[in-house]
């Protein structure tokens, strides 16, 4: 087994690798806050060849005899990602190793790949575990109703994914998932979107989701949030918080759109922000 070419992290007991699905492409024009062209000059001043990509990590968590995923990719949906069984592979784990899959939340670039181009459970016996929120807005035919035409496929496309596992799933509405995982909410973004903090022996390491999905633009802009969060005004006071915090604890973090290092801190100069990438 080599995975020395995916950035991995030793948090006590725990080993956690950033397992890339790919990319998917999203307008900067779905920002709020932030006019297009200075979000894009932000992007290019950070050295991203194309302004409008974002990566979408998954990662990989083995320790306590366990073999667990948190995320499973966009999956091929949309063209977007779909890297996640091959890269797996690479890091010596096929999908039947795989026993829990944490999920953040249910937007295509985290489900996409808990279905096969079958139709079957990409990972038939891995228990999924998602917290009741989220299980439930989904699932909710009056949210369905109302929702557009492009979050209807969202929808549909979530429920999907969950009956799949129907008899797998196990939601939650506390803290601790598993022994040394604990779930927390990261409002704005899903209803149930969550983040879940890893600790062992005095280490500890935060993978917030979608706090950001363009980092160098919102970490030092934690006011502009995207169309894909459900509440802005509350996905962006979130990050605010969490970032206040992360920075002033030195916390290391994991996101799913934070890049293709996938581990970094933050670090706060004044009233401003900015990601330092461990490599």
């Amino acid at each position: 087994m080599n995975n020395m070419k995916f950035p991995s992290r030793q948090i006590g007991a725990f080993s956690i690798t950033a397992i890339s699905d790919g990319y998917l492409s999203a307008g900067l024009d779905l920002l709020s806050n932030i006019d297009p062209m200075d979000a894009s000059t932000l992007q290019q001043d950070a050295g991203a060849n194309d302004p409008s990509s974002i990566h979408i990590n998954c990662y990989l968590v083995r320790g306590h005899g366990r073999t667990i995923l948190i995320d499973a990719g966009a999956g091929g949906f949309k063209q977007w990602g779909g890297k996640l069984k091959a890269n797996l592979a690479l890091a010596g784990v096929q999908p039947c190793d795989i026993d829990t899959i944490l999920l953040t939340h249910a937007h295509p670039d985290h489900v996409g790949g808990l279905v096969d181009p079958s139709g079957d459970a990409a990972f038939p016996d891995a228990e999924l575990v998602v917290h009741q929120h989220e299980l439930s807005f989904w699932e909710d035919d009056s949210n369905l109703s109302r929702a557009s035409e492009r979050a209807r496929g969202n929808f549909l496309f979530a429920r999907k994914a969950f009956d799949k596992y129907r008899e797998r799933i196990r939601t939650f509405t506390d803290n601790e998932v598993l022994p040394g995982i604990s779930a927390h909410p990261l409002l704005g973004h899903t209803a149930g979107h969550s983040g879940y903090r890893l600790e062992s022996d005095g280490h500890s390491l935060l993978i917030w989701g979608d706090i950001v999905h363009f980092p160098q633009i919102q970490i030092a802009r934690p006011d502009v949030s995207i169309a894909f969060d459900q509440d802005p005004r509350v996905a962006a006071e979130t990050r605010s918080k969490l970032l206040d915090v992360v920075s002033s604890d030195k916390t290391l973090v994991a996101g799913m759109h934070l890049g293709e290092l996938g581990f970094a801190r933050i670090e706060r100069t004044g009233k401003t922000y900015k990601i330092s990438y461990e490599s």
